[in-house]
């Protein structure tokens, strides 16, 4: 397989995601996966694809079978074909996923970002798929991952994919500004789960102020 473009990982690693977070609306409409390249969230970097570029994408991926168009409907629908195409495991392909959607990222983090997707039982399983990943032999292809240098004020390394051939010197160093600031995708995820501690405090809340109402007190501060 030859190496791919960024606007076609993007593609194919948002079909990929699809196929797993919303599958009642997959396979998807050019519409719909344009929505997912270009969405602000669990992206790094962001991007701004037209239709013309997605379609271009999607032509591309079509002739190496990473892709097709699903048949029996009206409007025309795609689908990824990743796995049978480049012979790796399910969990092989979320780590791979991923890493296209996100950047680089150490094995803690892929095994946060992954919960949608996949339940990894523990860092050491990410690892041990990541580790196969990157001493994939020639005859089946060769690495589709490789582990990064530590960048400075990290304290673990992280993992890139290799699918757009090898990574950047600049990329591989790190930057530790980059360190400093969250990714886009990290931001996403701190939000979410932002959302839910807050809905579980006032869940907390309520059933609290119940209890006390229950038992005809008045909590501590209340007069």
């Amino acid at each position: 397989m030859r190496i791919l473009s960024p606007n076609e990982t993007r593609v194919l690693g948002t079909l990929m995601e699809k196929a797993r977070t919303v599958p009642d609306s997959y396979p998807l409409t050019l519409n719909s996966l344009i929505s997912g390249c270009n969405q602000k969230t669990s992206r790094d970097p962001l991007m701004a694809m037209s239709d013309a570029q997605a379609q271009s994408a999607l032509d591309s991926l079509k002739q190496l079978s990473l892709v097709f168009e699903a048949s029996g409907s009206r409007v025309t629908r795609w689908e990824h074909n990743f796995q049978r195409v480049v012979g790796v495991p399910e969990q092989s392909a979320v780590l791979l996923g991923l890493l296209m959607l996100r950047g680089p990222q150490t094995s803690g983090e892929l095994r946060i970002n992954t919960e949608r997707w996949y339940k990894f039982a523990d860092i050491s399983s990410v690892e041990g798929f990541l580790e196969e990943l990157q001493d994939r032999s020639a005859e089946k292809g060769g690495p589709l991952v490789v582990k990064l240098p530590r960048a400075p004020g990290m304290r673990e390394q992280r993992w890139a994919h290799l699918l757009c051939g090898p990574v950047e010197a600049s990329q591989a160093a790190g930057d530790e500004s980059a360190d400093a600031v969250p990714s886009a995708g990290e931001i996403g995820h701190l939000h979410t789960r932002l959302h839910v501690l807050e809905n579980e405090v006032a869940q907390l809340r309520d059933t609290v102020q119940k209890l006390y109402n229950e038992l005809g007190l008045s909590q501590p501060g209340q007069t």
